[in-house]
């Protein structure tokens, strides 16, 4: 198992902010910090630094990542996860975890 930053344990009894609309299970308690992949920033079994990434329920997390599929387009989807991003971004920053 990978070893847990402050910004990864953060996310443990908060608030999902992907909310893939008709997903989201809106349970805190399955609520992780799910990676945001792109070129450039990650590559093959590396993950990108824990600012970039979303909180997510299980359920969204498992669509973002593929595991689990729905009927929307990975643009969307991508969408989706970056918005989550910028809301938990948001929410770190009010509390002082991050700063600007």
């Amino acid at each position: 198992m990978a070893r847990q930053t402050k910004l990864t344990k953060a996310a443990r009894g908060r608030d999902c902010q992907v909310r893939i609309p008709g997903v989201c299970n809106h349970n805190p308690e399955t609520v992780v910090l799910a990676h945001y992949r792109m070129a450039g920033v990650c590559g093959t079994s590396m993950k990108p630094a824990d600012l970039i990434g979303a909180w997510a329920c299980s359920d969204c997390h498992d669509v973002i990542d593929g595991r689990k599929r729905i009927a929307a387009d990975r643009d969307i989807l991508r969408l989706w996860h970056l918005e989550g991003m910028v809301r938990t971004l948001d929410i770190l920053m009010r509390e002082g975890a991050v700063k600007a």
